[in-house]
């Protein structure tokens, strides 16, 4: 890599030729693409990665940046540097990164193979190849994240495989992130094997469990959320509603639509945001003129599902409008 001083003078000089020469379009994006490429400069001097992902995500420049962090990790050889842009490119979510994320999760450093397994996670990769190896880690935070990532993939074929790694699974936490994701996969036939970790000693365990089987749309898994949803103890009830993250709005209706009218106005707004992250779409005008009509702690719990949701302001108003509340 050329020296950062250097770099950043050619930035410089290059800027204003370019914005002589190009169209108006052509200009922006030479200016994107150069603030691109000095963000990821930043990081490998040493930049946080968090606001190197808002940045690059805020420019939409991700495909070029996953290409541009690809050339600069053939360069790149100490460890912290390289980690951190490993893990700016698993948070680009983009698909352009798929291919060299699917390659580092064969990586000699642990703190690679887990971003790439993140990042893999979030496209929702199909590349189960290169992600089973990982059940068996040595690293716990690989097979944890090598487990959801399998669930991501949404292939019914890797619920055995997960289940058979969870019954060997030292580590209640990664145990958990397994059994969860049987129920990603959608297979089916093994909810059966799910329900036998209903009994288990750990806590955990039962709840991750539970969580597999309503992914799976099984009775047993809605049940045991059911349970907790008719507790008198808010925080047990809330640990109910929990179990339905990931549902679809179809299977999750008959549960959650009640909940809706919940004295526990924070129950009934993330029963509402589930239901509408389920595909049902009208939840979210629900929430928005639930919070535009409430005041105090209540508005404080509709506003949270809301920043979950990443609701635009310009969304928001459009709503309001088409509900006659606001102009």
């Amino acid at each position: 890599m050329r020296p950062p001083a250097l770099s950043a003078l050619l930035l410089a000089l290059l800027l204003p030729l370019l914005a002589l020469s190009a169209s108006p379009s052509s200009a922006k994006r030479g200016q994107r693409r150069a603030e691109t490429e000095q963000v990821i400069l930043s990081v490998v001097e040493g930049g946080a990665v968090p606001p190197a992902i808002s940045r690059l995500r805020f420019l939409r420049e991700e495909s070029y940046a996953a290409d541009e962090i690809t050339e600069v990790l053939r360069k790149v050889l100490d460890e912290r540097p390289r980690r951190n842009l490993v893990a700016v490119l698993a948070g680009l979510e983009t698909r352009a990164a798929e291919p060299t994320l699917a390659r580092l999760a064969g990586d000699d450093d642990s703190a690679v193979r887990m971003y790439a397994a993140q990042g893999l996670a979030r496209l929702n990769s199909r590349n189960t190849g290169v992600l089973l190896p990982l059940l068996q880690d040595k690293s716990s935070g690989v097979r944890k994240e090598a487990a959801r990532a399998l669930g991501a993939s949404r292939n019914a074929k890797m619920g055995a495989p997960l289940l058979k790694a969870a019954k060997a699974e030292p580590e209640l936490e990664v145990r958990a992130a397994m059994l969860a994701a049987v129920g990603d996969t959608g297979d089916a036939k093994q909810a059966a094997a799910l329900k036998a970790f209903l009994t288990s000693d750990s806590e955990s365990t039962r709840f991750a469990a539970a969580r597999g089987l309503c992914r799976l749309g099984s009775q047993d898994g809605f049940a045991f959320a059911g349970k907790l949803l008719g507790s008198q103890d808010r925080f047990v009830r809330r640990q109910g509603l929990e179990l339905y993250e990931g549902v679809s709005a179809r299977k999750a209706t008959p549960a959650l639509k009640p909940l809706l009218e919940d004295k526990d106005r924070a129950l009934a707004a993330g029963a509402a945001r589930i239901l509408y992250q389920g595909g049902e779409a009208p939840m979210l005008d629900w929430l928005v003129l639930a919070s535009w009509n409430a005041k105090g702690e209540e508005k404080l719990a509709y506003e949270k599902e809301l920043e979950t949701l990443q609701l635009q302001d310009d969304r928001r108003k459009a709503i309001l409008r088409k509900a006659g509340v606001a102009k």
